[in-house]
């Protein structure tokens, strides 16, 4: 099997089974692990330079979350997202999020939302240098960052699981053909929006963000928010 170059050095400062997990994330978001395909924990431990333990247990937190489904005595398939499974997805996040950022556009929190702007800016550079592992953990700590300013610390966790469920493929082809930036960018007109108190505009950017991203990782042209199944939100 290739090497897998999603698949760091594992840090001795970090929890083998938590970086193990991300680092697998990343692998299937950027398709370098194949839906439907079997893969073995030690084969994989192996691409690691670690015990097939954490592996082990690596998995069965994706087995947990749908990302992967146990094979006995062969190892674990990559489960296969179907294209309204993806949408469905995207759907769900734009009922809760899109109002979300409304509502905190509303509440003044400039503060706050301007310790996010390291995060915002942070999230730019990973795409402009590729970094697939950086984009996607920045990511995730800027928008359940800007959510948890809501006060709704299940809300946050209900996102935080729709993300690791709705798998997206192309990120790297999006890096490489400059579409990631541009993507990237959305999240610094976004906080600009809230920090503003522009709770209109705020919730149109979250939904053509959303819409955006979905129609690029998806590889066809669903640019404009009204075809995009969010818009039905």
């Amino acid at each position: 099997m290739a090497r897998l170059t999603s698949l760091n050095a594992i840090s001795a400062q970090e929890h083998l089974r938590d970086q193990v997990a991300h680092a697998l994330r990343a692998a299937l978001i950027s398709g370098e692990l194949s839906p439907g395909t079997v893969y073995s924990a030690p084969a994989l431990a192996a691409q690691f330079g670690v015990s097939a333990t954490p592996v082990r247990e690596a998995m069965l937190d994706l087995v947990r979350e749908g990302q992967v489904e146990a094979v006995r005595n062969k190892g674990f398939r990559i489960t296969e997202l179907t294209e309204q499974d993806l949408d469905d997805f995207t759907e769900l996040r734009a009922m809760i999020e899109v109002p979300t950022v409304g509502r905190i556009a509303r509440m003044g929190l400039t503060d706050e939302l301007e310790a996010l702007r390291p995060v915002a800016q942070e999230i730019v550079e990973a795409a402009r240098r590729h970094d697939i592992l950086g984009y996607l953990e920045a990511d995730r700590r800027f928008h359940l960052a800007l959510l948890a300013l809501a006060g709704n610390r299940r809300l946050v966790e209900e996102v935080g699981e729709l993300r690791k469920r709705s798998r997206l493929f192309g990120l790297n082809r999006l890096a490489d053909s400059g579409q990631l930036t541009a993507s990237a960018e959305e999240h610094v007109q976004l906080l600009d929006l809230v920090v503003a108190g522009d709770a209109e505009g705020a919730e149109a950017c979250m939904l053509a963000h959303m819409s955006h991203v979905r129609s690029l990782w998806a590889g066809d042209d669903r640019t404009d928010a009204a075809k995009a199944p969010a818009g039905r939100a």
